[in-house]
């Protein structure tokens, strides 16, 4: 039986993982299969708005910045909000990082966003709210904005976070609001990811 969820949708929880350096899904750099899609181009224009919800200590929403994007990274913990603060001034990174539960971005940030980068934050939210974020990263989007989702871990069972992916939940997950344009295992992984990611980049529906 799965244990209880709901400590994973308050920020309390968040903040003790970092406070216990119990925070192993931190890569300490870009991840490998965002920057590699970058390099490989992702039809955006410079300057487009980028959201990245789950944050975290900010290595994605940097290198999107570095390639000339106007991101926000959002994140549940006081924590992390705090040190990707540090770690963008430090390196001079043009980045804004705001602490948030994301599902109320939709009420301050509706169509505000070309495009939306997902790693993480998927398999670490309560999975029966999958539905209800992916309803977030809709309004948030303008109609025809983008989705680059890196989707983790494929694997079976139920406990987490971070909580089991399959790509038929992915599918279950957009298909209300998104249309899928490709998907296939990204271009490069962590090693100890290999095997357990899913790339898939998606286009907002108008309605």
């Amino acid at each position: 039986m799965a244990r209880d969820r709901a400590p994973v949708s308050t920020p309390a929880f968040w903040d003790e993982l970092y406070a216990s350096s119990q925070d192993g899904w931190e890569l300490g750099e870009p991840a490998p299969a965002l920057v590699a899609r970058l390099d490989a181009g992702l039809s955006l224009p410079r300057g487009a708005r980028v959201a990245v919800p789950g944050a975290g200590r900010g290595h994605d929403a940097r290198v999107l910045a570095r390639r000339g994007y106007e991101v926000v990274g959002f994140d549940f913990a006081e924590a992390a909000v705090k040190e990707a603060r540090r770690l963008a001034a430090d390196e001079g990174v043009p980045v804004m990082f705001e602490q948030r539960d994301v599902f109320t971005l939709a009420a301050d940030y509706g169509g505000a966003f070309d495009a939306a980068w997902e790693y993480t934050c998927f398999c670490a939210i309560d999975p029966d709210r999958r539905l209800e974020y992916t309803q977030v990263l809709h309004d948030i989007l303008r109609p025809g904005g983008l989705l680059l989702g890196c989707f983790y871990p494929l694997r079976e069972g139920t406990d987490g976070p971070p909580f089991p992916v399959s790509r038929d939940g992915i599918h279950v997950a957009l298909a209300p609001r998104f249309d899928i344009l490709e998907e296939a295992p990204p271009a490069a992984s962590p090693a100890r990811r290999a095997g357990l990611e899913w790339l898939v980049l998606a286009r907002r529906r108008a309605s």
